[in-house]
């Protein structure tokens, strides 16, 4: 069955507001621009543009990825912050990227026209501070630059361009709440479109909460694969067991070295596996059976091995049509899902776990998070005890 805040042997924290229109979002306080983390990666670049304090100001955070294009706005509340409007959109920038090392004409065209849904919304909203990045399609791309050149030039919205660190940090930021508090590390990860980001974080007790991100981050890195790049590899729509275990294997290889490092790492009885993605909710969505993705059944939910056996054998069971016709997968990600799934199955092999704990955040509530903490607006005490709405 799966396990949750009422009855589960992890027993996390309260379960926050979920991010729509009108609730709150409460979370664990990201405490200014970390320095290096011991592991992987060089020294953590931030990125971050000077930020004026403005009372009453709306924060927008938007995060355009190789898959999706995704915004969140919100204010400050007490506690943590409220949601007032969000959106959306698979716009596949990154597609044909692993072939051609450019992005595409009708990739651009089709981001194009959601960031100036983005734009519109940032404006009705009275939108006063932004943080606009882009990952790892605009990253690894020769016009990646040039892109967002034009994207200035004809929407007016300034992105930047995040290194993999700083992805990764903001991710953890974004979710790290969901953390046991018994445990003394769990093990982070995003799978995205292109990369999957993956951190060892540690001290997840309240008592070591005020923390700051960079003192709990213990080993981080960036895989060079994700969703669209694995699909696209491998192909997606008809996935034999043989194509399926060749995938994993894949991603077993290039974790292999961090997951080698990490064996040095303190575990506990209480070691779990935190995951953000949209491969992670839809393994959720589907163990659950539900006709429609629903974030507030999703976010927080624990699973239990078994239970992501049991989701993740039934989504290999589906035809691409049935992938397709799911409420919680749609004809947009049917041929993207079981690329996901194998890149989470090579992470649970290499980091056995009885739990799993599943985050509908990330990213984007880091974003927000880290531009309220400098504007000292970020009510990080009534967040780290996960009140909200």
């Amino acid at each position: 069955m799966a396990l949750n805040n009422d009855g589960n042997p992890f027993v996390g924290p309260p379960l926050v507001g979920p991010a729509v229109a009108g609730h709150s979002l409460g979370s664990q306080p990201l405490a200014g621009d970390p320095p290096a983390a011991a592991g992987h990666g060089a020294g953590y670049s931030g990125g971050d543009r000077p930020i004026t304090r403005v009372a009453g100001s709306v924060y927008a955070a938007l995060d355009l990825g190789t898959n999706n294009c995704r915004l969140l706005i919100a204010r400050p509340s007490p506690d943590g912050f409220r949601i007032v409007d969000a959106f959306s959109r698979i716009v596949r920038l990154g597609e044909g990227l692993s072939s051609s090392g450019r992005l595409g004409e009708p990739a651009i065209a089709r981001t194009m026209s959601a960031l100036a849904v983005c734009r519109d919304k940032m404006e009705a909203r009275g939108v006063g501070r932004t943080r606009l990045i882009a990952t790892e399609a605009c990253r690894a791309a020769a016009n990646g630059p040039d892109f967002l050149a034009q994207v200035k030039d004809r929407l007016g919205l300034d992105l930047e361009i995040v290194d993999r660190e700083t992805e990764a940090f903001l991710a953890a930021a974004g979710c790290a709440a969901l953390a046991d508090p018994r445990a003394k590390a769990i093990l982070l990860f995003d799978i995205g479109g292109g990369s999957t980001e993956i951190v060892w974080l540690a001290d997840c007790c309240p008592d070591t909460g005020r923390k700051g991100l960079h003192d709990r981050v213990r080993l981080w890195t960036s895989l060079p694969l994700g969703v669209v790049s694995l699909a696209e590899k491998y192909g997606g729509q008809e996935v034999t067991p043989e194509t399926y275990q060749a995938m994993v294997d894949h991603v077993a290889a290039e974790l292999a070295d961090f997951a080698e490092e990490a064996q040095t790492e303190m575990r506990c009885d209480n070691f779990h596996l935190l995951g953000t993605s949209g491969t992670v909710t839809t393994v959720a969505g589907v163990y659950l059976g539900l006709t429609r993705y629903d974030r507030r059944r999703v976010d927080g939910l624990w699973m239990c091995s078994d239970d992501v056996d049991k989701a993740i054998d039934h989504l290999r069971g589906m035809s691409y049509g049935q992938r397709a016709g799911n409420g919680c997968i749609g004809s947009e990600r049917a041929d993207l899902v079981l690329a996901g799934c194998a890149i989470f199955d090579a992470i649970r092999q290499a980091f056995p776990s009885a739990g799993v704990r599943i985050a509908d955040r990330g990213l984007r509530e880091g974003l927000l998070m880290q531009m309220m903490s400098v504007d000292g607006v970020w009510r990080a005490g009534a967040a780290r005890n996960g009140t909200g709405s």
